[in-house]
């Protein structure tokens, strides 16, 4: 399934129903008087959030989405039906924008999460509405409500506990798959990642936490070269990020600051995330090597990197282990010292 994260639409909620002129027409009942029912309510516009769906596909072919129009009112009192709603299923993690692109409407973080969008118009009221003891036979009705309508962005940010940035080449592919389930697309070329890809991670039946992989961002990304910085956004709601840096290549130093560069070029608070640094491919370097690059990584971010490699699954364990702990930080399940915090309710000194 191809992978889409943006898409304009079109939505319109629908017309209440007319109310009706109607008299009440029977045998030995000479003054019936006025019987017309009101127009049903036309039909809402409505977006929930639904698991299973990890993209916006389904918007893609089909741009315009109307609610159906409310019943109109008819003779005997009958109120005519209320319109059939329009429900939009989005991913969770989606976010409705107005057509400026930048206000945000609404944002579904939670499976099951139902708000409305567009109000449906109300029905008019029938003849017998109107009806008092000035006017005893009223010979007019209110039309139906119109409906609203608007243009709205609808863009996926992917809910990911922890987020793998780098450069292209940089193994973020390879220690996605080396560290959970996913299967992600291997090459030895730059941009094998078009799209965003997820893992889950399991270190044990209570530890579980999910990774994005995000294509690679390279020198300028923030003024659009390579894929640009569009693919951000799905490592916004990250609790930190795993910056992975090539050991093999020449300037380790400098590979991670143009990484750091494009971050805070980006904002969005993402240059403010608890970053976890790795020296990937170390299974490619001699101790000595390990070292060498290992010491220039640490004069230029100011922190100790890991040791890692998605190929021999050196170090995986232990970095999993430090992003598991940034997880639990964010999840409020542990202090800044790594102590266990006291679940609600229980009794603390």
């Amino acid at each position: 399934m191809k992978f889409l994260d943006q898409a304009k639409i079109y939505i319109r909620s629908g017309n209440g129903g007319g109310g009706s002129v109607s008299f009440r027409r029977e045998k030995f009942i000479p003054n019936g008087g006025p019987d017309g029912g009101d127009g049903g309510n036309g039909g809402h516009v409505w977006v929930e959030a639904v698991e299973g769906l990890n993209t916006l596909i389904d918007y893609r072919y089909q741009q315009h989405f109307k609610a159906a129009t409310g019943g109109h009112g008819q003779g005997r009192q009958m109120h005519g039906a209320k319109g059939e709603d329009v429900v939009l299923r989005v991913p969770v993690g989606t976010q409705v924008l107005d057509e400026d692109k930048e206000t945000v409407v609404l944002d579904m973080v939670e499976a099951g999460q139902r708000e409305l969008l567009l109000s449906g118009g109300n029905g008019g009221w029938g003849n017998v509405r109107f009806k008092g003891p000035i006017n005893q036979a009223p010979r007019h009705a209110n039309p139906g409500q119109e409906g609203q309508e608007r243009w709205i962005w609808l863009r996926l940010k992917l809910i990911a506990d922890i987020g793998l940035a780098g450069l292209p080449n940089a193994g973020k592919s390879t220690f996605l798959a080396a560290a959970s389930a996913a299967r992600p697309k291997i090459a030895d070329y730059p941009f094998t990642t078009l799209a965003p890809n997820l893992g889950m991670v399991d270190l044990s039946p209570g530890e579980r936490f999910v990774i994005a992989d995000i294509p690679g961002l390279i020198e300028g990304a923030s003024e659009g070269a390579g894929l640009g910085t569009r693919f951000l956004g799905h490592v916004e709601r990250s609790a930190s990020l795993i910056h992975l840096v090539d050991g093999t290549q020449d300037d380790v130093a400098g590979a991670y600051r143009i990484i750091r560069g494009e971050l805070d070029a980006y904002g969005e608070g993402l240059a403010d995330k608890t970053e976890i640094l790795a020296l990937n491919k170390i299974d490619a370097l001699t101790p000595e090597a390990r070292a060498e690059k290992s010491a220039e990584l640490e004069a230029a971010s100011g922190k100790r990197p890991l040791w890692v490699s998605g190929v021999s699954g050196e170090g995986v364990p232990e970095l999993l282990r430090a992003a598991w702990a940034e997880v639990r930080k964010t999840r409020g399940e542990i202090n800044d010292e790594g102590e266990e915090r006291p679940a609600a309710g229980d009794w603390a000194p």
